[in-house]
């Protein structure tokens, strides 16, 4: 197993844990990613980790050409 998926397993399983104590995804969702960055401070400047979510955000879009790419 792969790190990114032992991640969305993780995840997933919290996920389930959070709706039994009968927290709502988006607010546990919005939570985790607070305490990964929050964390990943800890180990990464605060510069690479900005860029990163900078093109995590760019990049939300699946339905998005990119130049670079070709038909």
């Amino acid at each position: 197993m792969g790190v990114h998926q032992w991640a969305r397993q993780t995840i997933e399983q919290g996920l389930k844990d959070v709706e039994a104590q009968g927290f709502e995804q988006p607010m546990a969702l919005r939570a985790l990613l607070s305490a990964v960055i929050e964390r990943s401070l800890a180990v990464r400047s605060a510069a690479d980790l900005a860029a990163e979510l900078q093109f995590i955000a760019d990049n939300l879009d699946d339905e998005r050409d990119y130049s670079f790419m070709r038909p």
